[in-house]
């Protein structure tokens, strides 16, 4: 019998891992944000999250995470060929 305010499924101990979640949301945020940090982090965490997966669940979304991290590294070096074909960055100071 489960207590007040437990469910038996969270304490059954399949639990999802917590790098799987944190490439997909590294990913997904990547994406909009600093392509250059987040993309490379979701890779990673993701390909740990992968060796892991035996143990915890979240195969799924560690696959996820490491797609959405190339697709922001290639965001991120298309935006940089454009910027540089199109006679690079240039600040605007008023005068």
């Amino acid at each position: 019998m489960t207590s007040y305010g437990s469910s038996s499924a969270a304490s059954s101990g399949s639990r999802t891992n917590g790098l799987a979640i944190a490439s997909l949301c590294c990913g997904i945020i990547g994406l909009f944000f600093l392509n250059i940090v987040l993309g490379p982090l979701a890779i990673v965490f993701g390909a740990v999250a992968r060796r892991q997966a035996a143990v915890k669940s979240g195969d799924g979304m560690a696959k996820a995470g490491i797609v959405l991290g190339v697709v922001a590294i290639v965001l991120w070096l298309v935006l940089l060929a454009v910027a540089a074909s199109s006679g690079g960055f240039s600040w605007y100071v008023g005068g």
